[in-house]
């Protein structure tokens, strides 16, 4: 039941109907919204509260049909947004990407990917301490240690941490170094589990279960937000279907569903969703344009000997340029119109000398192309070295210009093409030349220079 006050309502006829919720052996749970404030009404036998519309204050009393109360749009219209140490992910909020190694495996391959997702534009860092494995002759992860240094990485690179939490008894040892607890698919319904994390002070991002309906998952979710924790995001990572080609299949259509069924932020897992390395970008740009709030994905220095998921995880490059296509998703806009194309008139000379005009003209702009990566490379020696490696504004300037700027026989979708190639390769000289620099970099702060603060632990 869903008891929605009036405007108009004061704080202590609010209280009033909380306190007649209680008074019935039922649980109270406040909405304050920026108009009004709505009451979540839960427990068995609601008829015994149906006098509730004629308090002082109400506007009126919804029914919920759903089994899930909290969980549902119905209790709560407007959005949820989740704030993890300084990221906010939810609906109005730019895409949150949150890469990282399928597991932590060491120091060094933690750090690495670390500054380079940072760098690529990752908002959150990701990393496995305890892995739940299908098989127990298979990597379990380093535990403890792997917290403590995710906990580091978080202080070195200033990205908020996510990891799964198996056991409930790990709780309290995860809010220590961990900014989002992660339930993983095997523990959807480990009910006790879900207490635990719903008794945190940490946001949950809860994983669908391998065969789970949605209704299944939201009545998961509704054990976290009944325990007390409202933080809490939704992951879709592919369920268990006859299919064989992928390794699970990920159910995009979720996410329009979710949204006319729920507030929580919903997040995309193309990685665990297909699990093919060639399979992770297209399906994270079709969770992107679906409507996704977030998108987790497995990054790994060298994907091919990881010790958990090599096999769906991308390399440096992949990631890089995975997050330039969603850049383009986001910023760089169509043409709407398309004008005529003008011809240039060209001498009538004959097809040997055409020719050779075309040749000089191609060593001329490969001079000019490799001028181009010049400048690029000493644009990023002179940047901030964690920015994530080119600026989107200028870049959607020039492929504007290009596409109305001139004449010719082009037109300005071709230009667009052709000038987007080239940013393409300057991106990719940019990460290989910053790829062989880093590697020369240790990867603590130099003496003297000070982490990064304010986590908020």
């Amino acid at each position: 039941m869903i008891v929605v006050m009036r405007p108009t309502a004061t704080q202590e006829e609010v209280e009033g109907v909380r306190r007649a919720v209680e008074e019935h052996g039922l649980e109270a749970f406040l909405s304050v919204g920026e108009e009004r404030t709505v009451i979540g009404v839960v427990g068995s036998d609601i008829e015994r509260v149906s006098h509730l519309g004629t308090l002082p204050g109400v506007e009126q009393v919804i029914r919920i049909s759903s089994p899930y109360k909290l969980a549902s749009i119905q209790h709560q219209p407007e959005r949820t947004r989740v704030r993890a140490n300084g990221v906010e992910l939810g609906i109005g909020q730019e895409l949150v990407v949150i890469a990282g190694p399928c597991a932590v495996e060491s120091r060094e391959q933690l750090m690495e990917t670390a500054r380079t997702v940072k760098r690529e534009g990752a908002r959150i860092l990701r990393g496995g301490a305890f892995k739940p494995r299908t098989s127990p002759y298979s990597f379990q992860g380093l535990g403890l240690p792997a917290l403590k240094l995710l906990d580091e990485a978080h202080q070195e690179f200033g990205l908020p941490v996510i990891s799964e939490v198996v056991d409930p008894a790990d709780v309290p040892i995860f809010e220590e170094h961990i900014d989002i607890l992660q339930v993983g698919a095997r523990n959807m319904h480990n009910f006790v589990l879900l207490k635990a994390v719903g008794q945190s002070r940490r946001p949950v991002l809860l994983k669908r279960g391998l065969s789970a309906t949605i209704e299944e998952w939201l009545l998961a979710a509704e054990y976290v937000l009944s325990a007390g924790n409202p933080n809490v995001i939704l992951c879709e990572r592919g369920i268990r279907t006859f299919e064989t080609a992928t390794r699970n299949t990920l159910d995009l259509s979720a996410v329009p569903v979710l949204r006319s069924r729920t507030h929580l932020p919903i997040v995309v897992d193309p990685s665990h969703g297909t699990g093919h390395r060639a399979l992770v970008g297209p399906m994270a740009l079709a969770g992107a344009a679906v409507g996704a709030d977030g998108l987790i994905i497995e990054v790994h220095p060298d994907p091919a000997n990881a010790r958990s998921d090599g096999d769906q995880s991308l390399g440096f490059e992949e990631f890089g340029a995975l997050m330039d296509e969603l850049r383009r998703l986001q910023f760089v806009r169509s043409t709407d119109a398309v004008p005529q194309a003008t011809a240039v008139p060209i001498a009538t000379d004959g097809i040997d000398d055409v020719r050779d005009r075309i040749d000089d003209l191609d060593a001329r702009l490969a001079e000019m192309v490799q001028e181009r990566a010049s400048l690029a490379l000493e644009v990023q020696r002179r940047r901030d070295p964690d920015a994530h490696g080119h600026d989107v504004r200028r870049e959607r300037a020039l492929l504007e210009r290009a596409a109305t700027g001139t004449t010719g026989p082009m037109t300005p979708a071709e230009l667009t093409m052709v000038f987007d190639a080239l940013l393409r390769a300057s991106r990719a000289v940019q990460r290989r030349h910053s790829r062989a620099a880093d590697r020369g970099k240790p990867d603590r702060a130099e003496p003297g220079r000070a982490a990064v603060s304010g986590s908020g632990r």
